[in-house]
């Protein structure tokens, strides 16, 4: 079936022209009963009619529509554009046009919105960055303040003061570092040196380099059943070492007494290992698992319990698996427990 939704200026200057040019011969045929000048007055009024009508839909109508685009594009044209406006476009039915508009449009929305989360982002970012340095700086001011004040006079209070001004002042380090590395990280200015190395052996000796902590919360650690067997993977061990060392940390932190920390490795499609450590602790809410890999982002009840961190740790895990070109995820219910895992390339031979 004919579609006029579709034609293009010359398609639709033709068929406007044909409906003109053939009523228009009839009449002259009814008065002149002359086939000869009737057709020769319908060629005239078709290639007439045909003309003004493309040269109306080009001038008016499609040199606006030029317009249109290159405001959409915002730049001056390009000989590729100009080559677009000058050939392609013309060709262009209005409802694909009205189509590129509309998808223009779509994606200047999808932009205003991911603006919109960013500025949002971006106030809670140096929200949090501000409670986070306020504490120790707050707390360092005080002990100085009451050391001025006369307390330096008593060898006893003076040294237990300065021993809790030296804490503050190791957690706005941590937290100075930390920023440091985030930076790094999401400039891509940190090499990664990657080699060949069994995760089973790694993650045993991160727990081992936490082991007191967990004792003081009588937490075990173990790798799951069936993922004993050695494997490989090609990474920056030092790296993965650190990304290990701030899950496990984590699921210290928020593990209950007497639990139990779980590692499971697995190979996925041959091409990736994926590494996931289990906790049986507070859990994370639903509507806080997207966001626990921002900066700073904290849940209010995990807060209560970590006072000293930085709340950077899961954000430079991500960058660090990322950097890598592999992804992390996580799995929480509250007051069940939580896995945090992510991928690895398999051996590099």
């Amino acid at each position: 079936m004919f579609d006029t939704k579709n034609l293009s200026p010359k398609q639709l200057s033709s068929f406007t022209a044909l409906v003109l040019s053939i009523p228009v011969a009839l009449g002259i045929y009814w008065l002149t009963k002359d086939w000869k000048t009737t057709g020769i007055a319908f060629l005239i009024l078709l290639a007439g009619s045909y003309g003004l009508i493309l040269f109306t839909l080009e001038k008016f109508i499609y040199r606006k529509i030029k317009l249109i685009y290159k405001f959409i594009h915002q730049t001056k044209a390009s000989k590729r554009e100009e080559t677009y406006y000058k050939y392609i476009l013309p060709k262009k039915s209005i409802d694909e046009v009205r189509e590129d508009v509309e998808a223009w449009a779509e994606q200047q929305k999808k932009e205003i919105e991911l603006l919109k989360k960013n500025e949002q982002f971006r106030k809670e970012f140096l929200q949090n960055l501000a409670h986070e340095f306020k504490t120790p700086v707050f707390a360092i001011q005080g002990y100085v303040d009451t050391l001025l004040g006369g307390a330096m006079q008593n060898p006893e209070v003076n040294r237990a003061f300065l021993e809790k001004t030296s804490r503050n002042v190791d957690r706005m380090t941590s937290l100075l570092n930390d920023l440091d590395e985030i930076s790094k990280l999401e400039r891509g200015e940190i090499m990664l040196y990657k080699e060949n190395f069994v995760i089973q052996d790694l993650s045993k000796e991160v727990f081992e380099s936490l082991s007191l902590k967990a004792e003081k919360k009588n937490i075990k650690y173990s790798i799951k059943k069936g993922c004993e067997s050695p494997l490989v993977v090609f990474a920056d061990r030092e790296k993965i070492r650190q990304v290990l060392s701030n899950l496990v940390e984590n699921s210290i932190k928020y593990g209950k007494q007497g639990g139990n920390i779980t590692a499971s490795f697995y190979k996925t499609d041959g091409k990736r290992i994926l590494i996931e450590v289990s906790d049986d602790g507070i859990g994370i809410q639903e509507k806080h698992l997207p966001r626990i890999f921002e900066r700073f982002y904290r849940t209010e009840r995990g807060r209560s319990i970590d006072v000293t961190g930085t709340g950077l740790g899961l954000a430079i895990c991500k960058h660090i698996v990322e950097a890598h070109g592999q992804t992390i995820h996580v799995r929480s219910t509250e007051n069940v427990g939580t896995t945090i895992g992510f991928t690895l390339r398999a051996r590099k031979e």
